[in-house]
């Protein structure tokens, strides 16, 4: 058996969801848009938003929140989560020919690659308010650039799970079953068609074999 091998295994075994771990950094700065936006009432959407583990931190900052989830199973989910909570909606659908100026704060995590990267992010902008905020948790194919940061991620991915999930799993964990797509473009080239569309986008790599980025609408 390989060490490649072992370690799937062992993942396997103490599965965690690497989306999640970036709650914080999107729930934050959701905060001081929140904050900024004063007594108004505030729209979020969460594109891609699986079965809602995000929407949940959203809905208690923002008066409004939207999930946006093409999966039929992780949509269905998330609805029936948040039945009770009229502030949610849960749509079923995938991204796009949004209502121009409609949200204040629009994120994407683990879900960009899987649209047109242009054209997504242009409809992400034409649909936000003056004044909000594109957040991205984003996936990248890996060059020789990522190397140092994979490694690393590779040795600390068994850490991390087997403290957040000591008992073995006994089967995929539900919010980790939607289906996955592998990235076709680089960091490099995400941030220089970003750049294009959104001037001014903060961009940074990050554990896990994430990236993260953020820009602020001033028109």
């Amino acid at each position: 058996m390989t060490l490649l091998v072992a370690l799937d295994r062992f993942n396997q075994a103490h599965p965690w969801s690497h989306n999640d771990s970036f709650a914080r950094f999107v729930v934050r700065r959701a905060r001081r848009v929140a904050r900024a936006g004063g007594s108004r009432r505030q729209r979020a959407l969460d594109v891609g938003c699986g079965t809602g583990n995000l929407v949940e931190h959203l809905s208690g900052i923002f008066s409004s929140v939207v999930g946006v989830e093409p999966d039929p199973t992780a949509a269905r989910v998330a609805a029936k989560r948040f039945t009770n909570l009229p502030s949610v909606e849960i749509e079923q659908r995938c991204f796009g020919d949004e209502e121009p100026n409609r949200y204040d704060f629009i994120v994407f995590v683990a879900s960009l690659h899987h649209m047109p990267l242009v054209e997504t992010l242009r409809c992400a902008k034409q649909s936000l308010r003056s004044g909000g905020w594109i957040v991205i948790v984003g996936v990248a194919r890996e060059t020789c650039a990522d190397t140092t940061r994979s490694m690393l991620s590779l040795v600390l991915n068994p850490l991390v799970g087997l403290v957040r999930h000591p008992s073995r799993a006994t089967g995929t964990l539900l919010h980790m079953q939607a289906p996955t797509a592998a990235p076709v473009e680089s960091f490099e080239e995400i941030r220089r068609t970003a750049r294009d569309v959104l001037p001014g986008i903060r961009m940074r790599r990050r554990l896990f074999w994430r990236y993260t980025a953020t820009w602020r609408s001033s028109d």
